[in-house]
């Protein structure tokens, strides 16, 4: 069934022009970085909105060791 489903998305997404396909993805990282966004403001409190957006990328890249020493720097001069 979920082979199903996924066909049927990418016969749709490949019907489509590259510039609504671009936008979706867009749209869908939107929406994933909202809720991480989301996610971390309840962990951790209100925060101003440049520090929870390198938050967000710490969350979103921090598995990569050198993003995170980038990123973290970031944050080291935002407050909070």
């Amino acid at each position: 069934m979920s082979q199903l489903i996924e066909n049927a998305y990418r016969d749709v997404n490949d019907a489509l022009p590259a510039h609504q396909r671009v936008a979706r993805s867009a749209a869908m990282l939107g929406w994933a970085r909202e809720a991480i966004g989301r996610q971390i403001v309840l962990e951790r409190g209100p925060m101003t909105p440049e520090r929870l957006k390198w938050e967000i990328a710490l969350r979103q890249y921090g598995g990569d060791p050198l993003a995170r020493s980038l990123i973290q720097r970031m944050i080291d001069h935002v407050s909070s």
